[in-house]
């Protein structure tokens, strides 16, 4: 299980780099008609929420600043943000790190039970599973943001 669990994250973590690292620049926190965050905040969000999926942040991982549950967590949003946001090549370059740590984590890791249930995820696997449909759903995401704001764009 675990075997799989890595590469369906190496395959799904690679591919949201590459479409991050490709996009301009000029459209990362141009928040369009919509929707409710921008392109920079969904990459921020899903390497916050990975983290506290797959390490226990903030409480048990160090490994990102804390703030960035103040920026990144659900509910939060661009036009609340105050202080350092970190860049683009930052969560990047984070993104990266993560992907190597978490590939370092046990493989009977997985098969532990969650002391409480989350979102119907009863075992360690199952949340990294979740982790892996939470970072595509923002990919998906991401990718319409990109079409609506060129759209906009080019008119």
């Amino acid at each position: 299980m675990s075997e799989l669990l890595f590469k369906s994250f190496e395959l799904t973590r690679s591919y949201f780099i590459k479409i991050v690292e490709a996009l301009d620049e000029a459209i990362l926190d141009v928040q369009p008609h919509g929707f409710n965050n921008t392109i920079h905040w969904h990459v921020g969000h899903v390497l916050t929420v990975a983290e506290q999926f797959m390490f226990g942040f903030p409480k048990k991982s160090t490994s990102l600043p804390a703030n960035y549950m103040e920026i990144f967590a659900t509910g939060t949003k661009p036009a609340d943000w105050q202080g350092d946001v970190p860049s683009m090549q930052e969560l990047s370059a984070q993104l990266k790190e993560q992907t190597k740590r978490i590939k370092e984590i046990p493989a009977e890791s997985f098969n532990e039970k969650l002391k409480t249930p989350f979102l119907g995820q009863e075992t360690f696997g199952e949340l990294a599973n979740f982790a892996i449909f939470h970072e595509s759903l923002h990919l998906g995401q991401i990718q319409a943001m990109k079409r609506v704001i060129e759209a906009a764009n080019a008119k």
